[in-house]
């Protein structure tokens, strides 16, 4: 590996570790922010099967 990568390496290990902790650290806003998050994927794949449904139907 060149000096680049293993840079690259050492940051990434540092993220996911500050991430990690922040994670731990704030783990109720988290868990209501992943609620939050699968309300809107649950609209949104509605919203595409309704249309899905409407360009099916008019054939």
């Amino acid at each position: 590996m060149d000096k680049t990568g293993i840079l690259a390496l050492i940051i990434g290990i540092v993220l996911c570790a500050l991430g990690g902790f922040a994670i731990w650290e704030f783990l109720p806003e988290v868990i209501i922010a992943v609620k939050g998050l699968v309300g809107i994927a649950v609209v949104c794949i509605g919203l595409m099967l309704v249309l899905f449904g409407i360009l099916i139907a008019k054939d």
